[in-house]
């Protein structure tokens, strides 16, 4: 299991988590609050997501570190297509291990 972390300083962090769920909850399992969101991915991947008045926290966990790479950009990108007025959003990946 490969994982990586990131948090993106925003002050829309609570919208931004529920654009996402929202957009991806018509393909994927999906579950979420204003504050917190896990979003299931294609290949086993899940994204957890936290919303705080730090930013936003997201956390991925994939089978692998090429489909780890992958997601990165799919997240990233989605959540800067909501966050059009503040992209491109700083993410700071951390990969644990």
């Amino acid at each position: 299991m490969s994982i990586s972390s990131a948090t993106v300083p925003t002050a829309h962090a609570s919208r931004y988590l529920q654009q996402l769920c929202k957009h991806w909850a018509h393909k994927f399992e999906v579950s979420f609050t204003p504050e917190d969101g896990r979003i299931v991915l294609p290949e086993n991947t899940v994204a957890t997501l936290h919303a705080d008045a730090a930013g936003l926290g997201v956390r991925l966990e994939a089978v692998d570190a090429e489909t780890l790479e992958r997601m990165k950009g799919v997240v990233a990108r989605h959540l800067d297509r909501f966050a059009f007025r503040e992209a491109p959003l700083p993410f700071d990946w951390r990969d644990a291990g």
